[in-house]
């Protein structure tokens, strides 16, 4: 494998010293940007944007040409394992992705099969080397998928939803049967990121997008439980070095200690959490990674580089802080506001390594 030239997020997911705050941006192969909308449209639709590797990798690495990223991440969706389990995915215009058959019995959860990494799953696969391949070495690739139970979300909703109703029923009335689908999801989950690993992804996250509607009990029996198995299951050594894994839990600030608990390397943090809050309650056990709230980048330049001194200053000096947004950029962001933003992370950030 070629040599890796940047490990500064590697480092400090590790809570190793770096000299400077690493940061990279959650959806920064995206819709924002103009090069990722031409890609889009040559491949005709998203998921035939994702099954393509080489298209997989051009839009990965756009940003990378466009901004001193410490960190490149995979280019895919987190709903790739329901696909590959039959559901029929599709994503409607403006209207999010649908499952054409949603699961909601007994009999459906039975049927789902466990998709082979390397087989349904094996154009990620592609994706993942050709990245790889393509990086020389330049930065990092972080793999990812989505947690048990934002994946079961989608499934049991048929897509989108606001109230949850559905999968809340579920979880209520028939919590054996959620349990049965939760299982079957972990399983797949941890085949598909040890895949990733196998074929070059340098670190994981996990995406646990709905979590944070779940009430405390319910969070750490449905959600967090499950991400704990991840985390013991998955490959955490590759390449002659750690594969460090992150937790993202939407709305999840209340649990940190609870996450921090799985053994993970990261933990993910929203916009609504206090950085120097969590520092002080976990940052001894985990790094850090977040979290200015996205719409800041639709401000002036000064309220940027204000959002960003204001954000190192309550982390404060030291490692164990990988600077990004608290959720994905927004598409209508511009590219110009993202390059201060960027620009601001690594000049202000300096002085609180030695």
């Amino acid at each position: 494998m070629t040599p890796l030239l940047n490990d500064r997020y590697l480092r400090a997911l590790l809570r190793q010293p770096v000299d400077q705050t690493p940061i990279w941006m959650m959806r920064q192969a995206g819709r924002y940007l103009p090069e990722y909308r031409a890609v889009r449209a040559q491949a005709g639709d998203f998921m035939a944007l994702c099954r393509h590797a080489e298209l997989a990798c051009e839009v990965t690495l756009q940003p990378l040409r466009r901004y001193p990223l410490d960190a490149a991440i995979l280019f895919s969706d987190i709903l790739t394992i329901p696909d590959a389990m039959g559901l029929g995915l599709s994503f409607g215009s403006g209207e999010g992705p649908r499952f054409a058959n949603p699961v909601r019995s007994a009999r459906d959860v039975a049927a789902l099969p466990v998709p082979d990494p390397e087989g349904e799953l094996g154009y990620v696969m592609n994706a993942v080397r050709t990245i790889r391949r393509e990086l020389k070495g330049q930065v990092p690739l972080i793999g990812f998928s989505g947690s048990p139970w934002t994946l079961a979300t989608y499934m049991v909703e048929g897509g989108s939803s606001k109230t949850f109703t559905l999968i809340k029923q579920m979880l209520y009335r028939e919590p054996a049967l959620l349990h049965a689908l939760l299982d079957k999801l972990t399983d797949s989950v941890i085949l598909y990121l040890n895949a990733q690993v196998a074929a070059g992804a340098q670190a994981l996250m996990l995406f646990d997008t709905w979590g944070g509607v779940l009430s405390t009990p319910a969070y750490q029996t449905f959600s967090l439980d499950y991400m704990a198995r991840i985390v013991a299951g998955v490959t955490r050594h590759a390449e002659g070095r750690p594969v460090p894994i992150t937790l993202f839990t939407k709305g999840g600030g209340q649990w940190l200690e609870r996450m921090a608990a799985t053994g993970c390397d990261g933990l993910g943090l929203d916009w609504t959490q206090s950085l120097g809050d969590a520092r002080a309650r976990v940052g001894q056990q985990v790094t850090l990674q977040g979290n200015m709230d996205p719409s800041v980048l639709y401000a002036d330049p000064e309220t940027i580089t204000a959002e960003v001194a204001r954000l190192l200053a309550e982390f404060g000096p030291g490692c164990g802080h990988v600077f990004n947004l608290g959720h994905g950029i927004h598409q209508d962001v511009d590219p110009e506001r993202a390059g201060h933003f960027i620009a601001e992370v690594q000049r202000q950030s300096r002085a609180y390594h030695g």
